[in-house]
C-alpha cells in the first residue's frame, strides 16, 4: 500500500493479534498512548475487527502495519483514525521498542501524511499527543504539525494535545 525507503505499510489482519497483543501492553504505549485493556489474543483480535479492520471498511484507512523490508519484520503501527471527537483526521503511530530511535516512527509518519496529501486530498490533519511525549512531539513538529490547543478525549480523561497541519 504505502512503500518508504526502508519500510512497508500494509493493513493489518487477524493473524496480527500476536504482534498486537505485544504493543498494546507495552508500557509506554499504556503511559503515552493507552492502556486498552487488550490481554489475550482473542482480545487482540477483537480489537483489530472493532479497530482497524472496521475502519477500513467505513473509511477505506486505518491503522496500518509497519514491516521493515529488509528483515520482513512488523515493527509499529502507523495510519490514520478517525475519532467521533475531531472533524478531522487523526495520524497516529505507535512501535515496540527495539524499533525506536531508528526514525522508523518518522519515515512511516511521512509516508502516511503523504498518501493523506496525495491520495485522499485531505487538506488538513490533526495528532493527538500526551503533553510529554516529546518525542513524538518532535516528530510532529518535523511533519510540519504545529500545537493548538490542549483537549480531552472523554470528559474526564486527562487532557492531551492536539497538533494540526493545514494545506496552504
Amino acid at each position: 500500500m504505502i512503500t518508504t525507503p526502508r519500510l512497508s505499510i500494509i493493513p493489518l489482519t487477524r493473524s496480527d493479534a500476536p504482534f498486537m497483543l505485544k504493543l498494546l501492553n507495552d508500557p509506554d504505549f499504556i503511559t503515552h498512548i493507552a492502556d486498552r485493556g487488550v490481554r489475550t489474543i482473542s482480545q487482540a483480535e477483537q480489537y483489530l475487527l472493532d479497530g482497524p479492520l472496521a475502519s477500513y471498511r467505513e473509511h477505506g484507512f486505518g491503522l496500518w502495519a509497519v514491516r521493515v523490508l529488509e528483515r520482513d519484520e512488523l515493527v509499529g503501527i502507523c495510519g490514520l483514525v478517525r475519532r467521533p471527537q475531531f472533524e478531522d483526521i487523526d495520524i497516529g503511530y505507535g512501535f515496540l521498542p527495539h524499533a525506536r530511535g531508528q526514525g522508523y516512527a518518522l519515515e512511516a509518519a511521512q509516508g502516511v501524511f503523504r498518501y493523506a496529501r496525495e491520495n485522499l486530498g485531505l487538506k488538513r490533519v490533526i495528532a493527538i499527543v500526551a503533553p510529554d511525549n516529546s518525542t513524538s512531539i518532535t516528530l510532529l513538529e518535523r511533519l510540519g504539525f504545529g500545537y493548538e490547543a490542549s483537549v480531552r478525549l472523554q470528559p474526564d480523561a486527562e487532557p492531551i494535545c492536539r497538533y494540526g497541519w493545514t494545506a496552504s
